[in-house]
């Protein structure tokens, strides 16, 4: 299974939503705090071309979105197939 890399911030209700979607598929998470480390934050928006909305999820280097579009990407199978590939 692939590493997924999320950037977050605390609190964060939809950071928790993705959290624990991705805890319940056994999915490791590499979980970088944008407000605690502002390098992180700027890391975040180069990866993202200037998202800045928290959380932003990274599934190896395939680029998801955000929590919404994580649960969109579960709803149609999708994120099975990422996580997976």
């Amino acid at each position: 299974m692939k590493k997924v890399t999320m950037y977050t911030g605390d609190p964060c209700s939809f950071c928790e939503a993705a959290k624990a979607l991705l805890k319940s598929k056994n999915v490791e998470i590499e979980e970088l705090d944008i407000w605690k480390d502002p390098a992180k934050a700027k890391e975040m928006l180069q990866r993202t071309n200037g998202a800045r909305t928290i959380p932003q999820i990274f599934v190896g280097d395939h680029y998801i979105g955000g929590n919404d579009k994580l649960q969109e990407a579960n709803r149609t199978g999708e994120l099975d197939k990422i996580l997976n590939s």
